[in-house]
C-alpha cells in the first residue's frame, strides 16, 4: 500500500508538470498566433481565409476552454481533489480531439502546421494520462 501511495504521488506530480507545461506553451503559442492573425485583412484568397478561420476557431476554443481547464486542473491536482482529476480528464479528451482534427486537416492539405508539431506530444501524453489517472482515481478526494 505504501508503494502504491508513493507511485500515486509521483504520477500526480508528473501530471501537474505536464499540465503546467501545456498551459504555458498553449498560452504563449496562441499569443504569438494572435499577433500574426492581426494582419488578417491582407489575406485575399479563399483557401488562406479558410485556414485562417480554422486557426482562429481553435484559438478561441483554447482560450475559452483549454487554458482555463488546464489552470483549474493544476489547482485541483495539487489539492488532490476529485474535481481536479475530472478536469484533467476533460483536458486530456480536448487534447485528443483537437489534435486529431488538426492532424487530419494537415494530412489532407499535405502540410503539417507548426501547432500540430508543438501540440502532438501533449495528445500522446494525454493518452497515457487518461489511463494512469483512471488507475489512481480513488486517491482523489
Amino acid at each position: 500500500m505504501i508503494n502504491q501511495k508513493n507511485n500515486f504521488k509521483i504520477i500526480k506530480y508528473i501530471n501537474i508538470i505536464i499540465n503546467i507545461t501545456a498551459l504555458i506553451i498553449t498560452t504563449i503559442f496562441w499569443y504569438l498566433v494572435w499577433i500574426k492573425l492581426s494582419d488578417a485583412s491582407l489575406i485575399k484568397n479563399f483557401s488562406e481565409k479558410s485556414m485562417f478561420a480554422s486557426t482562429y476557431g481553435f484559438m478561441v476554443a483554447d482560450i475559452f476552454w483549454a487554458i482555463p481547464l488546464l489552470f483549474f486542473s493544476i489547482i485541483g491536482l495539487v489539492k488532490n481533489k476529485f474535481w481536479g482529476w475530472t478536469i484533467s480528464q476533460m483536458v486530456n479528451i480536448l487534447w485528443l480531439y483537437s489534435v486529431t482534427a488538426v492532424l487530419v486537416r494537415d494530412l489532407f492539405l499535405d502540410n503539417i502546421a507548426p501547432g500540430t508539431i508543438i501540440f502532438l506530444p501533449f495528445a500522446l501524453l494525454a493518452t497515457w494520462q487518461i489511463f494512469i489517472l483512471w488507475k489512481y482515481r480513488f486517491h482523489f478526494q
